[in-house]
């Protein structure tokens, strides 16, 4: 007698996906605002522009990942902080227009879904949502055994802002005389790593 095929039995655990994504709208809820309409976990998430008292409104969109730093999350046993990085490499990219962050949707692609995992890393993302001022709207995690080993997975992320159709800044003001500003950075975010982990394992 044939067995039946299941998902579970082709590595994908369905039930655990769902219970996953129940405690994710949990966490994201506290990042709504009034100009989300549908919560997390719809098909499509709605976001209301109307009460936005722009005159020439221009939509900015970035999409990004945190890279093969995700490799350092996993030796570490760390994986909080990435989150955090996703949704700053997205709204630092739109930051740099002009534009205000208004929403926020990741994707998460896993070998096999591990709960504890994936929940330090939302924290992560929505501990970013909060810092950058924009709503977790809505998202995708995946779970693919035949693309990813193990507990490895991937993250990217999608956010769009707004900005004043003559307040874009895109250099075209830039002259002579400007004033240059570079600030610090607080370390390594989610460039480089590829150089950095290939330099820290070069021998003298």
């Amino acid at each position: 007698m044939a067995q039946k095929l299941t998902y579970k039995k082709a590595g994908v655990d369905i039930e655990a996906a769902n219970r996953f994504v129940g405690a994710v709208k949990r966490m994201a809820s506290s990042t709504l605002s009034a100009h989300v309409i549908s919560s997390p976990g719809s098909f499509g998430s709605l976001f209301d522009l109307s009460s936005f008292k722009y005159k020439n409104p221009v939509l900015v969109s970035s999409t990004d990942g945190v890279g093969t730093k995700l490799l350092i999350a996993n030796l570490a046993g760390k994986h909080d902080t990435v989150g955090i990085d996703l949704v700053a490499m997205n709204v630092n990219d739109i930051l740099c227009t002009g534009a205000k962050p208004l929403f926020f949707l990741d994707y998460m692609a896993v070998g096999h879904l591990n709960a504890k995992i994936m929940q330090e890393v939302m924290k992560g993302i929505i501990n970013g949502c909060h810092l950058a001022g924009c709503a977790l709207i809505g998202g995708e995690t995946a779970e693919m055994p035949d693309l990813y080993k193990g507990e490895d997975y991937d993250l990217a992320g999608f956010t769009v802002g707004v900005v004043e159709g003559h307040g874009i800044v895109d250099g075209s003001g830039i002259k002579a005389d400007d004033v240059l500003l570079g600030l610090a950075s607080s370390g390594l975010h989610s460039n480089g790593y590829s150089l950095a982990r290939k330099a820290l394992s070069l021998k003298e």
